[in-house]
This record gives structure tokens, C-alpha cells and sequence, in this order.
């Protein structure tokens, strides 16, 4: 039987910087009854809040709930209130490096964006991530953007050359995260492990982004049990078919 269950956010919980809605809200309470749940995003911890837990119910049921920001660099766990329990962060120097690297990187693939929403590039403290059309940018043309990830490979490709003392990964609709070498979602199920006392083979990850250089690939290579989703509404089904399982005692090999 399967304990925890990880998922990523954007395009695999919810839109692109939107909430998730009514149906995923329900689907999670209940996942939560019956299993642990983790979060994994490249989003800050504000975003989780307003994406994911202001839609949640309040109570003891939160315990069962870990949240880990910015591909895994934090993590917050619940037990009267949220707690944060580590953050990987920068120094001010390697923000600058990694901010000017991703400038040049940028305007060397030739895909810098024409028109942005806000700012393109954002510092998370324990991540820097470059947002190609802005951080308000409308999810209608964040689709459009870069459905196939190639624009963001070849930005990927010049930041691998300019900072390969970092990590680069590629995640949501439009961004290129830039984590500590080391310090990804593969981390991130490695922290699980060893804080919630859940060993690897006992998990599943939940993501749109399992593929060489998607941010949510390094938990596929930390070992977790992955299953990679197209949208939301294709999560739904499968957090509806885990829960049967696991109300049922059971988890059934190959799910």
C-alpha cells in the first residue's frame, strides 16, 4: 500500500498561477484521509497558499499535508500552524550571477518575449526563476507560449554553459527555474523520505513535467513511482483511482 503521495502544481493540480477549483479541492480532502500528500512546486510559498491551501479545509486533516516551495529548497510542515523547516538559499552574489546568466541566456536564444506581463525574472530566495512573458502574464497566452518546451531548451542550453554549477530545469507553462546543484525534486522526495520516516518504494509523484530537463523528472530519478499527467482534469482521474485503491485496503501493482 502506497503512504504518500507527491504532486506537483502547475499544469498537474491547477492552471498556470490559478487556484485549484472546487472539484481538485474535494479530490485532495479526501486523498488526505486516506494517505499523506506532499506538494512540489517551483512556485514560493505565497503561492501555495493561495493556489492550494486557502481552498482546503482547516483542521488536524493539514497533518497529513506537507508543502515543499520552490522545487524542493523549503519545506513546511503543518501541526497547529505551518512551519518552515529548511530553505536552501542563495547568497546574494549567486543571485546576481544566476540573474545576469539568464539574461544572456535569454537574448541568445533569440526567443526573448516581444510583449511580458510583469516582471520576467523573480527572486525566490532559494530559486530564481525566469518567467518568459511575465509573472501576471494571461494563462491563454502562456499556452501559446512554448507548448513543446523547445524555446525553453534552447534558453536551457546556454544557461547549462554559463552556470553549470547550478541546476537548470524547465517547469509550469513558460519557466525556467534555477536551483542549487543538487537541490531539485529529486531532493525534495529525498526529504520526504527521511522527515515523514515514508520510504521511496512507499510513494508516488504526480506531475506534468517527467521528461529529461522537466522540473518534475528528478523525482522520477529519486525512484518514486511517476506518473505523468496532461492537465488537471486528467489528475483528477488517477487522485480518484488512488483513493479507491487505498479506501479498499490495496494498491494495485502497475496503477
Amino acid at each position: 500500500m502506497k503512504k504518500l503521495i507527491v504532486f506537483d502544481l502547475d499544469g498537474t493540480l491547477a492552471e498556470s498561477k490559478a487556484a485549484i477549483d472546487k472539484d481538485m479541492a474535494e479530490r485532495l480532502a479526501a486523498l488526505l484521509t486516506v494517505a499523506k500528500v506532499a506538494v512540489i512546486s517551483g512556485g514560493d510559498w505565497p503561492q501555495f497558499e493561495k493556489q492550494v491551501l486557502a481552498h482546503l479545509p482547516k483542521g488536524k486533516k493539514l497533518q497529513n499535508l506537507s508543502i515543499l516551495p520552490t522545487c524542493g529548497t523549503k519545506f513546511y510542515r503543518y501541526t497547529t500552524n505551518w512551519k518552515l523547516l529548511y530553505a536552501e538559499n542563495f547568497t546574494d552574489a549567486q543571485k546576481r550571477k544566476i540573474i545576469d546568466s539568464l539574461n544572456e541566456a535569454v537574448d541568445a536564444s533569440g526567443y526573448k518575449a516581444k510583449k511580458t506581463w510583469g516582471e520576467t525574472i523573480e527572486d525566490r530566495g532559494s530559486q530564481v526563476t525566469y518567467s518568459a512573458l511575465g509573472q501576471e502574464a494571461p494563462l491563454d497566452e502562456k499556452k501559446k507560449y512554448d507548448p513543446d518546451f523547445k524555446k525553453r531548451e534552447k534558453i536551457k542550453e546556454h544557461l547549462d554553459k554559463l552556470i553549470p554549477e547550478f541546476a537548470v530545469n524547465l517547469g509550469g507553462a513558460t519557466s525556467v527555474d534555477v536551483t542549487k546543484k543538487g537541490i531539485d525534486k529529486k531532493y525534495g522526495i529525498h526529504k520526504l523520505r527521511d522527515v515523514l520516516d515514508i520510504s521511496i518504494s512507499d510513494m508516488i509523484f504526480i506531475g506534468d513535467a517527467i521528461f529529461p530537463g522537466g522540473n518534475d523528472y528528478p523525482a522520477k530519478q529519486a525512484g518514486a513511482f511517476s506518473i505523468r499527467v496532461s492537465d488537471p482534469n486528467e489528475t483528477k482521474r488517477v487522485i480518484e483511482g488512488i483513493i479507491g485503491c487505498l479506501d479498499n485496503g490495496r494498491f494495485k501493482k502497475g496503477f
